[in-house]
């Protein structure tokens, strides 16, 4: 199944939510196929990079987060490893693990256990270099002002409210991929 396929199958065209998944994840996508194609020496499998970009917030719908259209009941921090448990469930488990890794610059078990989140205790940091690309790709761009990406500044100051080794990881990602 195509990632557009699978997106129609969970977003109806014409809502307010298509538009803002759509608007996103095609800004993500593009972020993540620019570093692609800056960085040939990666190497990088840019099919699957592009198919998991696009599908890397499918879970979304299942939250509950009224200001970007969803009306689901989890807390929004679960849609990704909904997203995981979905597509596996399309038979694409690959781009399921870029769905559960890519919240902030990913979470470790330490972190999940700490913070007490609502999410099964694994660890959840991206491993591949296509999950760290599509990671640090979604990063530039929030749903609630689609189509504008985020400066540098501003990534690092959001980070911030996690935990500073998020910060160090996304530095060590803008020397690789910028």
């Amino acid at each position: 199944m195509q990632p557009l396929d699978i997106i129609h199958k969970y977003y109806k065209k014409g809502t307010k939510l298509y538009d803002i998944y759509i608007s996103h994840v095609s800004d993500v996508t593009a972020k993540a196929l620019l570093v692609a194609q800056k960085h040939p020496e990666l190497a990088i499998d840019v099919k699957f990079l592009e198919e998991a970009a696009m599908l890397h917030d499918i879970g979304i719908f299942k939250t509950k987060s009224p200001a970007i259209a969803c009306e689901g009941s989890y807390p929004y921090i679960c849609h990704g490893y909904l997203g995981r448990e979905l597509l596996t469930l399309e038979g694409l488990p690959k781009h399921g693990l870029v769905c559960e890794r890519h919240t902030g610059t990913g979470l470790s078990l330490e972190t999940i256990i700490r913070k007490k989140l609502p999410v099964p205790h694994r660890d959840m940091r991206p491993k591949s270099l296509e999950e760290k690309i599509i990671c640090f790709a979604d990063k530039f761009y929030s749903k609630s002002q689609l189509g504008k990406e985020k400066p540098l500044k501003k990534i690092r100051e959001s980070l911030k409210n996690h935990d500073s080794h998020q910060i160090e990881i996304f530095d060590e990602w803008c020397e690789l991929f910028l």
